[in-house]
């Protein structure tokens, strides 16, 4: 039995897993006013289509859906069949709120109330 595939059968498994890629995933990456689908994501990286999406290097936003999960400094560090493949040099995760530039302590009171002198 050999395992001779045809150029054109190749090709076509090829373009329905990279179809499949995009479809699965809803991980995008923004960079200024442009986003691109991401195909995989690992701890230390994630890739994109080499064919759609330009040479991606420096700042750029991850979002799953609408929800942005961090701000991340990226290279790219090679390219694997149809896949550019960037590794992250810093990935910040998004918060809901800024931070506090205070410590709270965990058995603080939510809010104060004022002493209504008047009753008094």
């Amino acid at each position: 039995m050999t395992t001779y595939v045809p150029k054109a059968v190749q090709d076509a498994l090829d373009a329905a897993r990279m179809q499949g890629l995009k479809s699965k995933s809803r991980l995008r990456v923004s960079v200024e006013d442009q986003t691109f689908p991401v195909l995989r994501m690992w701890k230390d990286g994630f890739s994109v289509e080499a064919e759609t999406a330009p040479q991606l290097r420096g700042l750029v936003d991850l979002y799953d859906g609408a929800r942005h999960l961090s701000q991340c400094l990226i290279v790219a560090s090679d390219l694997e069949g149809d896949e550019m493949c960037y590794e992250f040099k810093r990935a910040t995760p998004a918060a809901e709120s800024a931070p506090l530039d205070f410590y709270r302590a965990p058995d603080a009171p939510v809010a104060l109330l004022a002493q209504d002198d008047s009753r008094l």
